[in-house]
């Protein structure tokens, strides 16, 4: 993998470039304009084949190399967060108050695991492989979920492996599971009236957003201890005065199973029709999105594992360092503690600020309570993903401080680490046919043989947007 590795040093300021101009365009899931024809330009000139504008989403992206199998898969992100904007400075500074930032290094993600593919296609010229090598521009990874569009549109059907990663702040694989989960908007449409002289006349939406929670928040007691239901009120009225005629709540629905949420999901439904008889208000359901929980493929993760302890972990410079003992400083007193914690680090790990070695995988046989859409990804094709080190130690998740690191050197070593690593562990997976084949059979072994069927409505071919 020699040639491919030393495209990856020698882009380095490509890259890293790359990786700039979609953390300063910030956009935000399923509006990544920018980012997404910046990353196909940058294929193209690689010469990939590059579909723009797939899965009935604007920015989604496929870009591939090579013909024939096997097909390996890398899966990438550049949607940003609402409300994070931040300078690159270790002190809290945004861009733009209230903007959106890369409060979660997706512009790291995405051009990552572009490098990773090109990195690939420029080994397989060099050693004249066969197989195709195919990197996936994902949209909207945080509210809306591109890749669920993908799976449905069966765009990663032909894949024999799919590699991804996420920035954080270890250098690590991920075994830790994800929750499945559903998001779902309830409206509620009634009549206005007179609220003081005529509120007999009118039929409150609200009312029946107001009862719905209220049934919901009793359900609590009776799931299961590591399902999770949260929600806000998206509209709830105009003035005090006013009957409200409409009434909007969204919720995500999670449980570490698809089948399990599928019941929680059924219940919710029912105390929302519930509401509907007791208030008169007409409902809508107006669903969202709708994901499965990630499995890790054990031989994939495997193969990443030895490959990043073959490329090794990023060096920081001096600089980097004493810009994280800054970030280190802002922190609430006892997040760190409660973030390790709460992330099972053990405890030989929370005296560091930034992790420049390879970590063992202390997250097996966790699960995560957050939800991805690499969990539909993962009940498809045998998946596998890592983490590199481009977060401050113990920095809270969709925070400034990692909209600052993203940005910056400490931000870009991890993204060329992993880059490296994906690359290394793609080329051995591409030219040793067994190691697929076990990946296979891991793969029907973790779903029982079930297939993957589609959360999403059968009539809703593009997102909410």
């Amino acid at each position: 993998m020699q040639t491919g590795l030393r495209w990856i040093e020698d882009n380095m300021p490509k890259l890293i470039t790359l990786a700039d101009a979609i953390w300063g365009y910030a956009e935000i899931g399923f509006h990544e304009t920018r980012s997404a024809a910046d990353q196909a330009d940058f294929l193209r000139r690689e010469g990939f084949t590059v579909q723009l504008g797939v899965a009935g989403m604007t920015t989604g992206l496929v870009a591939s190399y090579g013909e024939g199998k096997p097909v390996i898969g890398f899966l990438g992100e550049f949607d940003a967060l609402l409300g994070v904007s931040q300078k690159a400075v270790p002190y809290q500074d945004p861009l733009q108050p209230g903007a959106p930032g890369h409060g979660c290094g997706h512009n790291l993600l995405g051009v990552g695991s572009l490098a990773a593919a090109v990195a690939l296609k420029h080994e397989m010229q060099a050693a004249g492989l066969k197989g195709t090598v195919r990197y996936y521009g994902c949209p909207a990874e945080e509210n809306g979920s591109g890749k669920g569009f993908m799976a449905k549109y069966g765009l990663f059907d032909d894949l024999d492996i799919a590699i991804t990663w996420h920035p954080g702040a270890f250098n690590m694989v991920t075994y830790r599971g994800s929750l499945a989960v559903n998001a779902v908007k309830f409206a509620f449409h009634g009549r206005t009236a007179h609220a003081g002289g005529a509120p007999h006349m009118g039929i409150s939406a609200l009312d029946a957003v107001e009862l719905m929670n209220v049934g919901v928040n009793y359900l609590r007691e009776h799931i299961i201890q590591d399902a999770r239901i949260h929600y806000v009120i998206t509209h709830g009225g105009g003035q005090p005065n006013v009957v409200p005629d409409f009434a909007e709540v969204w919720y995500y629905v999670r449980a570490p199973r698809r089948t399990e949420l599928e019941e929680i999901y059924r219940r919710v439904v029912n105390i929302a029709k519930g509401a509907e008889l007791m208030t008169g208000a007409r409902l809508e359901i107006k669903f969202q999105d709708g994901l499965y929980e990630y499995l890790p493929n054990s031989v994939v993760t495997e193969v990443l594992e030895e490959s990043l302890r073959e490329v090794g972990g990023p060096r920081f410079s001096e600089e980097d360092k004493a810009f994280a003992r800054e970030i280190e400083k802002s922190f609430a007193p006892g997040q760190k503690e409660a973030v390790l914690r709460s992330n099972h680090v053990p405890p030989e790990y929370w005296g560091i600020t930034l992790h420049e070695d390879i970590a063992p995988a202390f997250d097996k046989g966790q699960l995560g309570h957050g939800s991805t859409d690499v969990g539909d990804v993962s009940w498809i094709v045998p998946t596998g993903q890592m983490s590199a080190a481009t977060f401050v130690v113990g920095s809270a998740g969709h925070s400034w401080q990692n909209t600052a690191t993203a940005g910056m050197g400490i931000g870009h070593k991890g993204m060329i680490v992993a880059a490296k690593a994906m690359a290394l562990a793609g080329y051995k997976l591409m030219t040793n046919p067994d190691l697929v084949q076990k990946a296979r059979a891991a793969f029907l072994k973790d779903t029982e043989g079930k297939p993957y069927i589609s959360p999403l409505p059968e009539d809703m071919m593009e997102p909410p947007v």
